[in-house]
């Protein structure tokens, strides 16, 4: 049986990849079935609108795909992936998402100068710790958006206001809900 999984995930390619190497090794494990394939889509701006990853699962059974179901929701992916391939499609995800878009175009020059994305992540990540992460970023033309998925999007933008009140380089940023 192949189904695919689309993501309501922004990653890279090399952050998906991450998620079909673990995908592919459980499969693998459980001799359940393999990865055969992914793909990232995009928005006209260049910014990533969703994911997809190909799995075949040897077993057409509806176990296998209750199995299937129940593991991408333990190991934790976005609210609003879908399983699709059969009818009706599943509903899978247990995370949240935010996205944090730094403006990247309009703050004073010594802003942009003195102060260091990295640091924001750093600062965001260990705000959020046992809520959330980091799973991925894209850079664009005007502005940077940090992808940060967990238990809580209201929790996580709690937890990172402070932090952004007070940094330079977080103002005129925008927080949006992304799962």
């Amino acid at each position: 049986m192949y189904l695919t999984l689309k993501l309501n995930a922004r990653f890279q390619p090399k952050h998906r990849f991450e998620l079909e190497d673990a995908l592919q090794e459980i499969l693998e494990n459980e001799q359940l079935g393999e990865i055969t394939g992914g793909g990232t889509a995009q928005n006209p701006d260049g910014e990533i609108a969703y994911c997809d990853i190909e799995i075949h699962l040897t077993n057409d059974s509806s176990d296998s795909v209750k199995w299937l179901a129940n593991l991408l929701n333990k190991i934790g992916i976005p609210k609003g992936s879908v399983l699709q391939g059969i009818e009706p499609e599943i509903e899978v995800g247990t995370l949240e998402g935010l996205a944090y878009y730094s403006n990247g175009v309009d703050l004073p020059d010594e802003v942009y100068k003195n102060c260091d994305i990295n640091c924001v992540i750093e600062q965001m990540e260990m705000a959020i710790k046992g809520f959330g992460r980091m799973y991925s970023y894209w850079e664009g033309n005007t502005y940077t958006a940090l992808y940060f998925y967990g238990s809580s999007f209201a929790e996580m933008k709690k937890r990172i206001e402070p932090f952004i009140a007070s940094y330079p380089l977080c103002q005129k940023c925008r927080i949006e809900q992304i799962a």
